[in-house]
C-alpha cells in the first residue's frame, strides 16, 4: 500500500529560509536538510577527498570533466551552469577549464534551450542539457518526448539523437508541490528514452559517463538531497574509463527472506530498513535498480526466486508508478510461480506534496514504512 501520511523561481529562497527559522525545533532539522545538502562538501575539489570517499556532486563533476576531455563534441548548457558553477555546483570549474563555447549559460527558457540542445544532438554533437530542477523540464516536454525520443524511429533509424537531459528530480525539502515531483515514471513510459536514476557516487559517475556516450537520448535523474552525501568507492571508480551499463541493476545487499527494490534515494531507505530488519533476524536483499528504463526485471525475478517476497520502494505517486510496473512484470513472468505473498509497494502519498515540514515528512517513504510492509509480506 502507498504511504499516506506555483511558487516563483526567484525570491522564494529568502521566504523559505524565514519560514524555516520560525519552525518549532522538532521539525527544523528536517526543513534544513535541503540547505545542508546544497552546502555540504563542495569547498574542496573533486579529487581533494581521500581516494575511497566521494560525494555524488563530485562524482558527477568528474564525469563531466572526463567526458568533455575525451570527446570535443560534448558540451554543457543550462541556467547558471557556467559563471555561477551550477545551482548545485555540479559544473564547478568547467567554464574555466573548457571555455564559454562548451559551457553555456542560457536564458530562463527551458523549451528554448532544450530545443537548441536537441537540434545540436541531431546535428551530431553530444549536448548535456541541465535543468535546474526536472520540474522545469515540464516546460520542455515536447522537445524531450516528440523531438529527442522519437526522431530515430521516425527517420527509420537514420538520425541519432545523443543527448543527456540531467538535473535534480523528485522531492528535496521545503520546496512545495510544484517542485517535488518525480518524473521517473513520466519519462520512463516513453519509447525512445532511457531514464537513469543513480543512488551513490559510483552510480552517479559511471552512469553519467555511459549516458553521455549513449547514442540515444537519456534522462538522467539526480536527487538534490544526495548531492552532498559521501560514499565509499573502490579505486576503479576514480579511473577515467569507469563506466556502468545502463539498464543493469545492482544487488547492494544480499539476503534470503525478502527482496527490497529501490531506486535513487529510496535505495538508502531500503538499506536502512534492511539494517533494522537484520536485528529481528530477517535477511533482506536490497536491489538498486539504477534505471527506470530499461527496467532490469531479470535481476528482480532472480532475487525473488530466492526470497519469495518482494517489496518495492520509491518516492513517486502510487498510481501508474514504478512499483505497479514491477508488480505487473512479475505477474507476467515466471517469477509469479515463486511468490509466497503478493508484491507490496511503498510509495509517496497520493497527494500534491505539502509545504509544511511535518506533513512533507509523512508524504514519502522512510525505513519504518518499509519495515512495516515487510512484516505484512512475511505475515508477522
Amino acid at each position: 500500500m502507498p504511504v499516506f501520511s506555483s511558487c516563483a523561481r526567484f525570491g522564494a529562497g529568502a521566504a523559505a529560509a524565514a519560514r524555516r527559522s520560525a519552525l518549532p525545533a522538532a521539525v527544523r532539522p528536517f526543513a534544513r536538510a535541503r540547505v545542508v545538502a546544497a552546502q555540504a562538501a563542495y569547498s574542496s575539489g573533486p579529487n581533494a577527498d581521500v581516494t575511497h570517499s566521494l560525494t555524488v556532486r563530485d562524482a558527477l563533476n568528474q564525469a563531466h570533466v572526463e567526458e568533455m576531455e575525451r570527446d570535443e563534441r560534448v558540451f554543457l548548457l543550462g541556467e547558471e551552469v557556467a559563471m555561477y558553477n551550477g545551482a548545485y555546483k555540479v559544473s564547478r570549474g568547467l567554464l574555466d577549464r573548457f571555455g564559454d563555447k562548451r559551457v553555456i549559460d542560457t536564458p530562463i527558457t527551458e523549451m528554448g534551450f532544450a530545443g537548441l540542445a536537441t537540434g545540436a544532438a541531431l546535428a551530431g554533437l553530444r549536448p548535456i542539457c541541465e535543468f535546474m530542477t526536472f520540474n522545469f523540464a515540464m516546460q520542455a516536454i515536447d522537445q524531450i518526448v516528440n523531438s529527442a525520443a522519437k526522431t530515430k524511429y521516425m527517420s527509420g533509424g537514420t538520425v541519432e539523437c545523443s543527448i543527456v537531459f540531467r538535473g535534480p528530480n523528485g522531492a528535496a525539502a521545503g520546496v512545495g508541490a510544484q517542485h517535488s515531483q518525480d518524473f521517473g515514471p513520466w519519462y520512463g513510459s516513453i519509447p525512445g528514452l532511457k531514464v537513469v536514476a543513480p543512488w551513490n557516487a559510483a552510480d552517479a559517475k559511471g552512469l553519467l559517463k555511459a549516458a553521455i556516450r549513449d547514442p540515444n537520448p537519456v534522462c538522467f535523474l539526480e536527487n538534490e538531497i544526495l548531492y552532498g552525501q559521501s560514499f565509499d568507492v573502490a579505486p576503479e571508480v576514480l579511473d577515467k574509463d569507469y563506466v556502468l551499463p545502463i539498464g543493469k541493476a545492482h544487488v547492494e545487499r544480499e539476503g534470503t527472506d525478502v527482496t527490497l527494490v529501490g531506486i535513487s534515494r529510496s535505495v538508502g531507505t531500503c538499506m536502512e530498513a534492511a539494517e533494522e530488519l537484520a536485528k529481528e533476524g530477517i535477511s533482506a536483499e536490497v536491489i538498486n535498480l539504477r534505471s527506470f528504463r530499461p527496467l532490469d526485471i531479470d535481476t528482480v525475478v532472480a532475487s525473488l526466486k530466492k526470497t519469495r517476497h518482494v517489496v518495492t520502494v520509491d518516492a513517486s505517486w502510487p498510481m501508474y508508478g514504478l512499483g505497479s510496473e514491477i508488480a505487473a512484470q512479475i505477474m507476467e513472468s515466471e517469477g509469479f510461480d515463486y511468490l509466497d505473498a503478493p508484491v507490496l509497494r511503498v510509495t509517496g502519498a497520493d497527494i500534491p506534496t505539502p509545504y509544511a515540514a511535518n506533513l512533507e515528512g509523512l508524504s514519502f517513504p522512510v525505513a519504518k514504512n518499509v519495515i512495516n510492509t515487510v512484516h505484512r509480506s512475511l505475515n508477522l
